[in-house]
C-alpha cells in the first residue's frame, strides 16, 4: 500500500511538473508571438513612412516652385533641413539620455579625431542637396525618381574600390538592368528628341549619383568604424558640419537676398512641407536600416517611384507613357536583384 501512495505521489508530481513546463512553454510562446506582432508593426510604420515621404519628395520640390522658378532661397532651405535633423538627433539623445543615462557610447563631448572626418560627408551631401533642386529646370519629378537610382550603381563601384568588397554577378546584373530601365523610361516618341530629359539633366543626376554614393559609403566607413558608438551622436556631428557648411553657402550664394529680403523670403506652406519632409526623410532612411532591413527599403522606393508617377498625372499633367511604365518595372526588378544579390553574398 506504501508503495502505491509513493507511486501515486510520484506519478502526480510527473504530471504537475509536465503542467508547470507546459505553461512555460505557452507563456514563452505567447511573449514570442508579441514580441513578432511588435516588430510587424514597427516594420510596417517605417515602411508606409518611408514609401510616402520618398515618393512625395520630388513632388513637394516642384509644387514649391511659382511660375517656374523657386522664390525662396534653396539655401536657406537646405540649412533649415540640416537643423530640423540635429534637432530631431538631439531629441532622440535625450530620450535615450532619460532611459539609460549618459555612457561613452553615447555621450556628445568627444576627441578631436573621431569628429574631424565628417566634413566631407557634409560636403559632398551640401553640393548633392543643392544639384537636386537645380536638376528640376530639365527633369519632371517621375524622371527624378527614376534617375534617383543611379545612386545605386555608383554606391555599388564606390564600395568595390573605396571598401574592397566584392559585387556578386547578380548585382552587376542588375546595374546593367538598371542604366537600361533608366533610359527606357526616359524615352520620347512623339519628338526630335530620344529621350526626355536633356544632356544636361543627365549630367547633373550622373554626379548626384556620385556624390551621393561616395557621401554614403564613406558615412558608413566612418560609422562602421565605432559600431558601439550610438548612431545619433554621428549623426548630429554630421549634422552640425552640414549646418555650417549650408550657413557658407548662404552667405556665398544668397547673402544679398538674405539681408534684404529676410531669411524666410519666399516661404510657403508647402516650402514648410518639404523641408519637414526632407529632415523626416533622412531619419525614415535610418529607422528602416534599423528595424526593418534593405529589402524592405527597396520596396520602398519600387513603389514610391510609381506612387510619384501616379500623383503627378494629377498634379502636374504627367504622360505615364509604355516607356516610363516598363523602364520603371525594369528599374524595380533592378533594384531588387541588387538588394538579392546583396542578401546572397
Amino acid at each position: 500500500m506504501e508503495y502505491r501512495k509513493i507511486k501515486d505521489q510520484d506519478k502526480d508530481g510527473d504530471a504537475g511538473g509536465e503542467d508547470i513546463e507546459s505553461s512555460r512553454g505557452k507563456a514563452h510562446s505567447v511573449g514570442n508571438v508579441d514580441v513578432e506582432r511588435t516588430r510587424w508593426k514597427r516594420k510596417s510604420a517605417v515602411t508606409i513612412a518611408l514609401t510616402v515621404l520618398t515618393s512625395s519628395q520630388a513632388i513637394l520640390i516642384v509644387w514649391s516652385k511659382r511660375a517656374g522658378k523657386y522664390e525662396y532661397s534653396v539655401t536657406t532651405a537646405n540649412f533649415m533641413v540640416e537643423t530640423l535633423k540635429c534637432a530631431l538627433s538631439l531629441a532622440a539623445l535625450a530620450r535615450t539620455w532619460r532611459s539609460e543615462g549618459v555612457t561613452e557610447d553615447n555621450r556628445l563631448n568627444t576627441t578631436l579625431d573621431e569628429v574631424i572626418v565628417f566634413p566631407i560627408p557634409a560636403a559632398l551631401y551640401l553640393v548633392k542637396n543643392l544639384l537636386q533642386y537645380y536638376i528640376f529646370a530639365y527633369v519632371d519629378a517621375p524622371g527624378y525618381q527614376i534617375l534617383k537610382n543611379l545612386n545605386i550603381i555608383s554606391t555599388g563601384v564606390l564600395y568595390r574600390i573605396i571598401l574592397k568588397k566584392k559585387l556578386s554577378e547578380i548585382q552587376w546584373a542588375a546595374f546593367i538592368l538598371l542604366c537600361a530601365g533608366c533610359t527606357t523610361a526616359q524615352l520620347k516618341s512623339n519628338s526630335d528628341h530620344v529621350l526626355q530629359t536633356p544632356f544636361q539633366g543627365w549630367v547633373m543626376a550622373i554626379v548626384m549619383a556620385l556624390l551621393s554614393g561616395f557621401a554614403g559609403v564613406y558615412t558608413e566607413a566612418i560609422i562602421k568604424k565605432r559600431p558601439m558608438r550610438n548612431i545619433n551622436v554621428q549623426n548630429f556631428w554630421l549634422y552640425v558640419f552640414g549646418m555650417i557648411f549650408n550657413a557658407g553657402a548662404i552667405l556665398v550664394q544668397d547673402f544679398d537676398a538674405v539681408m534684404n529680403k529676410g531669411f524666410f523670403h519666399g516661404y510657403s506652406f508647402i516650402t514648410v512641407l518639404m523641408i519637414v519632409n526632407h529632415a523626416l526623410s533622412g531619419i525614415a532612411v535610418s529607422m528602416v536600416m534599423k528595424y526593418a532591413d534593405n529589402i524592405v527599403k527597396v520596396y520602398s522606393t519600387s513603389v514610391a517611384m510609381l506612387l510619384t508617377a501616379v500623383v503627378s498625372v494629377f498634379l502636374f499633367g504627367f504622360n505615364l507613357s509604355l516607356a516610363f511604365f516598363l523602364g520603371s518595372t525594369v528599374v524595380s526588378v533592378a533594384v531588387y536583384l541588387h538588394s538579392a544579390g546583396k542578401l546572397q553574398r
